[in-house]
């Protein structure tokens, strides 16, 4: 399952996004907004989709803020959660492939809504390789979770 939100500087592009991919079979979860709210704010909306992750680790997410930052941090706050901002589509296929990650951020104002497409639909198509290298990575990623610093 693909969850997505995003606040209200990504609003229209999250609408965008569903219209486009449902269609071609992508089964997607609109975790809101639902309305164009200019006083909401991200971090809410970061920790519906973080939550969906937990749930299941087989879950994509999809978040959408201004530049991504605030999205990316707020989703990454969250065990088990490997957020990551991608601006073009050869970023974001490193960002599985390499770092498994389970969320992608898009930034609103530093994209179109076709290159977000584009993205989007890279970033869902790509596997992660599995290669030594990026479990020995990956693993050492979640013992951080795991200790108290």
């Amino acid at each position: 399952m693909i969850y997505i939100s995003s606040d209200h500087r990504g609003y229209e592009l999250k609408n965008y996004l569903i219209k486009e991919l449902t269609p071609k079979g992508t089964i997607v979860m609109d975790l809101g907004p639902f309305n164009f709210n200019p006083d909401d704010d991200y971090p809410d909306y970061a920790k519906l989709v973080a939550k969906k992750i937990q749930e299941n680790p087989h879950n994509m997410g999809i978040l959408i803020c201004a530049n991504g930052v605030g999205m990316s941090i707020a989703a990454n706050k969250f065990k088990g959660v490997r957020a990551s901002i991608s601006w073009n589509s050869k970023h974001a296929a490193t960002s599985r492939n390499d770092d498994k990650t389970n969320i992608l951020v898009l930034p609103s104002d530093f994209i179109t809504k076709e290159e977000a497409l584009e993205i989007t639909q890279t970033w869902l198509s790509t596997d992660f390789s599995g290669e030594e290298r990026h479990l020995r990575r990956i693993m050492k990623i979640t013992s951080f979770e795991e200790s108290n610093f």
